[in-house]
């Protein structure tokens, strides 16, 4: 016979748990529906964040130009180390063949010089520390053994200096992919942003660049002010035979510039060198206010992010930031101004 069971109630703990989850779920889908959709940005407020995002990736491009620069400065030095280690080591391969052949010499004519087959069979070091062998040695062995000596603790120190900068050059290595990884942050971000603009809207930002960059190079007014000297005439000249020419990060000429590296190539035509980053730029020369400025002097902007020429009549000429062309603009316009700096 088949059995008739009444079906298991469901708890009323259970009951409630379910009521709870319904009710739950019910509002968040009615506060989903009722929610305003995220506001897009404008394109100024685009605009405004990529500015800034240029201004940061700015001072990151400059760490990273300092790292490079150390970079470079270290391998040029390791390179003259170990040639010189090298020439060093001949000259101390020389020196003991001619202990060899004053052993032979001794040893032909009767018998080897005790001291002097010790010397041949260790290091001297100890044993010219020690005073009774010296009256063993004739004049000759004697200044031939302190040359050795001498040349064995220059190259100990030399190899030394060349082991701590390979253990430094490892050291900025590393430091040089990190900031150039921030420096490709920075720029995606801003590229991510300009990215959630409108076809229309990128056109227009577009013309608004190229306008500036036009304008700047084909009506600027410079005035008549006098340079502050010769070579900084001469180094504002050759940066005007830039212009039309790309910022690129890291760019140091002479077919892309950033900031600094037109500044620098700049000078460098004027037969003056100075440093790569803005950071080390300010200290080339001394401080001068806004109202000092004279043409060819450095400009310096937003804490040091940024670094032009100054051309006269309150105009710069810079590599302004990523999308922009080496070119002519208002200090107004630039950011913060910090100071001059007269080369």
């Amino acid at each position: 016979m088949a059995s008739h069971r009444r079906p298991k109630q469901p708890s009323r703990a259970r009951v409630t748990v379910l009521t709870a989850t319904a009710a739950a779920a019910v509002a968040l889908t009615s506060q989903a529906a009722n929610a305003a959709p995220s506001e897009k940005p404008s394109k100024d407020e685009v605009k405004s964040k990529v500015d800034k995002l240029y201004e940061d990736a700015g001072r990151a491009t400059d760490r990273y130009n300092g790292a490079k620069e150390k970079q470079e400065k270290l391998e040029k030095e390791i390179g003259e180390l170990q040639d010189k280690v090298a020439r060093g080591q001949e000259d101390l391969n020389d020196l003991r063949g001619g202990l060899g052949s004053m052993a032979s010499a001794q040893y032909r004519s009767g018998g080897l010089d005790p001291s002097v087959q010790l010397f041949l069979s260790a290091d001297p070091d100890d044993y010219l520390d020690k005073a009774s062998t010296m009256d063993q040695l004739s004049g000759q062995q004697v200044e031939a053994l302190k040359k050795v000596q001498e040349k064995q603790r220059t190259l100990a120190q030399e190899r030394k200096e060349a082991s701590d900068k390979l253990k430094d050059l490892a050291d900025t290595r590393k430091e040089l992919g990190k900031k150039k990884k921030e420096v490709q942050s920075k720029l995606g971000a801003a590229q991510k942003l300009l990215n959630t603009l409108t076809a229309k809207e990128k056109q227009e930002l577009a013309a608004k660049e190229q306008r500036a960059s036009r304008d700047a190079g084909d009506r600027v007014d410079l005035g008549k002010e006098a340079p502050a000297s010769q070579r900084g005439q001469a180094a504002l000249s050759a940066a005007a035979t830039q212009i039309g020419k790309p910022y690129v990060s890291g760019g140091s000429g002479p077919n892309s510039y950033d900031c600094s590296g037109l500044t620098q190539w700049a000078y460098n035509q004027a037969g003056v060198q100075i440093t790569r980053t803005t950071y080390t730029q300010q200290n080339d020369g001394p401080k001068i206010g806004r109202g000092e400025l004279k043409p060819g002097d450095l400009v310096f902007f937003n804490s040091l992010a940024h670094v032009g020429l100054y051309a006269g009549n309150g105009q710069v000429l810079h590599a302004p930031k990523p999308g922009a062309v080496v070119r002519y603009e208002s200090m107004s316009t630039i950011g913060s101004f910090q100071f001059g700096v007269r080369i």
